[in-house]
């Protein structure tokens, strides 16, 4: 019996982790056409936390209906949707954007194609060189 003790505790933690239910506004537009849009375009742009290639507004994730829900209720409280950017990117990081800013942690993404391209082309060039 002790053997059983620890898988069904395990699975019991599991299961009271697990949210039942959405946010309220997880999928459910607002009333404002103009509100919802801009709440769409903004979902577009903001990266799931759990799924990591979606965005929230593509995301199943129960954390991405939760951020749905959040951009949503900012949105009808009148908050602009740069404001709730700025708000996700402090509370989760440049990672939760598609576009992250330059600053001293993204500048070699923003560098390296650039570089990639340069190599490539001194590459090629030197290439092109020694067969002459």
């Amino acid at each position: 019996m002790k053997g059983l003790a620890i898988p069904l505790l395990l699975l019991a933690t599991t299961a009271a982790g697990q949210t039942v239910a959405p946010a309220a506004l997880a999928d459910t537009q607002l009333a404002n056409p103009a509100q919802e849009a801009s709440a769409k375009a903004l979902m577009e742009t903001l990266r799931c936390v759990v799924c990591q290639g979606q965005s929230i507004a593509d995301s199943d994730a129960t954390m991405a209906g939760d951020m749905r829900a959040l951009v949503r209720q900012r949105i009808r409280t009148g908050e602009s949707p740069a404001a709730i950017r700025d708000w996700l990117i402090d509370r989760y990081g440049t990672y939760i954007t598609y576009d992250p800013p330059l600053d001293a942690m993204t500048w070699p993404l923003w560098a390296a194609p650039v570089i990639l391209i340069a190599l490539g082309v001194w590459i090629a060039r030197s290439s092109f060189r020694r067969r002459r």
